[in-house]
């Protein structure tokens, strides 16, 4: 794997450092955290100045070199990043770019792109959070119809999404793998009720979604009927192998961050603090090597392998949090402020070893897919 620059992609830095350089003085300031739909207008403000410029579509059809390119120099410059539509870009559209119908393709990448539909995805559950498969949200054929009744949960901006990336189980005898299908429902359909959840940090990008006998064309299933679990594998390793790549750079940014603010408190003379950032460094630089591996079998397979995708999140995930638990021991009482970025990455931090799949769901799927373990005993 050489990732080294070829002529084309030192152009293409080259081009993009100036095109950010020129673009983001221009953009209006960041709205509050609270306002969702204040942050979906700026989110989808900043993708159509993206899908304008010709780069909205960097993540999906550029090789893997090109979108590290990309990568770097938006979040070197402290551009924004894909923000609400996050689910759009960096899950539903990839998994309908693989395996979406022609149709459907037409119908949704091109919204995605141009930042004038906003996703949710639709996977967790009440009762199977960890365990998806154990979904319970039912979909009974009606004719030209799906009739969905059940509910969501920790379902990410669904407040102002325009669809939903959705898991429901179409045959209830079957064994609970192949009994799952994967729904785009329309988030204005009758029949969908959003309920925000607040978190600790005060926000609520979250939410309860209850879907009560709601009706989704059978053109809006993605794949085979049945066949929802192997296209959510497809999502998931999305989810968990590239989506993340972004904010590793960011990560790294906000480590170069601490350590000036270690030098300007004092707190830099502590040779335990040294230590914790000199191992932090050392992880997030094998982090992004790993994104620069995973991102490299994507372009030449398709898809992120499943083993891959797990690694790096399970070890992400914890990363993360380590990163911010420094942050509290060099900033000391400023850390306690809600005010502060630094406060509120730490709150969210802790919620990574859940999100995208838990942290012990990571390590079974290493222990049987890359280790060859025997699975775990189900009784």
């Amino acid at each position: 794997m050489n990732l080294d620059d070829t002529p084309g992609d030192a152009a293409f830095r080259a081009e993009l450092r100036q095109w950010l350089h020129t673009t983001l003085p221009t953009l209006p300031p960041r709205p509050s955290p609270d306002d969702w739909p204040a942050r979906r207008a700026y989110d989808t403000a900043w993708q159509r100045a993206l899908y304008g410029a010709g780069y909205a579509s960097v993540h999906w059809d550029a090789p893997a070199a090109r979108r590290l390119v990309y990568l770097e120099e938006t979040e070197r410059a402290g551009a924004p990043y894909v923000g609400a539509n996050f689910v759009g870009l960096l899950h539903a559209g990839p998994t309908i770019a693989a395996e979406g119908s022609p149709e459907q393709r037409d119908r949704w990448l091109d919204p995605i792109l141009r930042g004038d539909e906003v996703w949710c995805q639709g996977f967790s559950e009440p009762g199977a959070g960890s365990d998806l498969a154990a979904l319970s949200t039912r979909a009974v054929r009606d004719g030209d119809h799906y009739v969905v009744t059940g509910s969501k949960i920790w379902t990410s901006h669904a407040e102002v999404a325009d669809w939903c990336e959705l898991l429901v189980r179409t045959d209830p005898a079957a064994p609970r793998h192949r009994g799952i299908t994967w729904l785009a429902l329309p988030m204005d359909a009758p029949g969908v009720t959003v309920r925000p959840l607040r978190t600790l940090a005060g926000s609520a990008e979250f939410a309860e979604v209850f879907l009560d006998e709601v009706r989704v064309p059978l053109s809006c299933r993605v794949g085979a009927e049945n066949d929802g679990w192997r296209v959510t594998l497809v999502t998931l390793s999305f989810e968990r192998g590239t989506a993340f790549a972004g904010e590793v750079i960011a990560c790294r940014r906000t480590l170069g961050e601490l350590a000036r603010a270690a030098q300007d408190n004092g707190r830099w003379e502590d040779p335990s603090i040294r230590r914790a950032l000199g191992r932090l460094h050392a992880e997030l630089t094998a982090l992004w090597r790993l994104v620069q591996a995973n991102v490299s079998a994507a372009d030449a397979t398709g898809a992120v392998p499943a083993s891959g995708g797990s690694v790096f999140k399970l070890r992400y995930s914890h990363a993360r949090q380590e990163l911010y638990d420094t942050a509290a021991e060099i900033l000391g009482d400023d850390a306690l402020d809600l005010g502060r970025e630094w406060t509120l990455e730490r709150l969210s931090s802790l919620a990574y070893t859940i999100a995208a799949g838990t942290s012990q769901i990571q390590r079974n799927i290493i222990a049987e897919r890359v280790l060859g373990l025997p699975k775990e005993r189900r009784d």
